[in-house]
């Protein structure tokens, strides 16, 4: 009867163990997560770019930021391009209307 219980004991233990493990990993990423979230309430989240009404949806690639008619536009939702990263698009001087893929250049 004693060997018993020691196998089922034993045979117990793996899992017991890693229900031990799950709840300490649970419990140390919601102290990482409550610590992120103080972290940059504290530095008063200067990382964060606003919302601008240069933002468009393309259907199939997402949201973009800048205007989408210029060559240099980077066609990405957190850079506008690869000239004036920050913007603003407004009076740009690096502005270049980009190429129909149909127009060729006749000489």
């Amino acid at each position: 009867m004693l060997k018993t219980l020691l196998v089922i004991a034993v045979g117990f233990l793996p899992s017991l163990f890693s229900l031990w493990m799950i709840r300490r990993t649970q419990r140390s990423r919601l102290r990482m997560r409550q610590a992120a979230m103080n972290f940059s309430v504290i530095q008063g989240r200067h990382n964060v770019r606003p919302v601008e009404g240069d933002r468009y949806y393309l259907e199939g690639v997402g949201y973009l930021i800048g205007d989408i008619s210029c060559k240099f536009n980077a066609r990405s939702g957190y850079i506008r391009c690869a000239i004036n990263p920050e913007g603003p698009c407004n009076g740009c001087r690096h502005y270049e209307p980009k190429e129909l893929a149909g127009s060729e250049k006749r000489s």
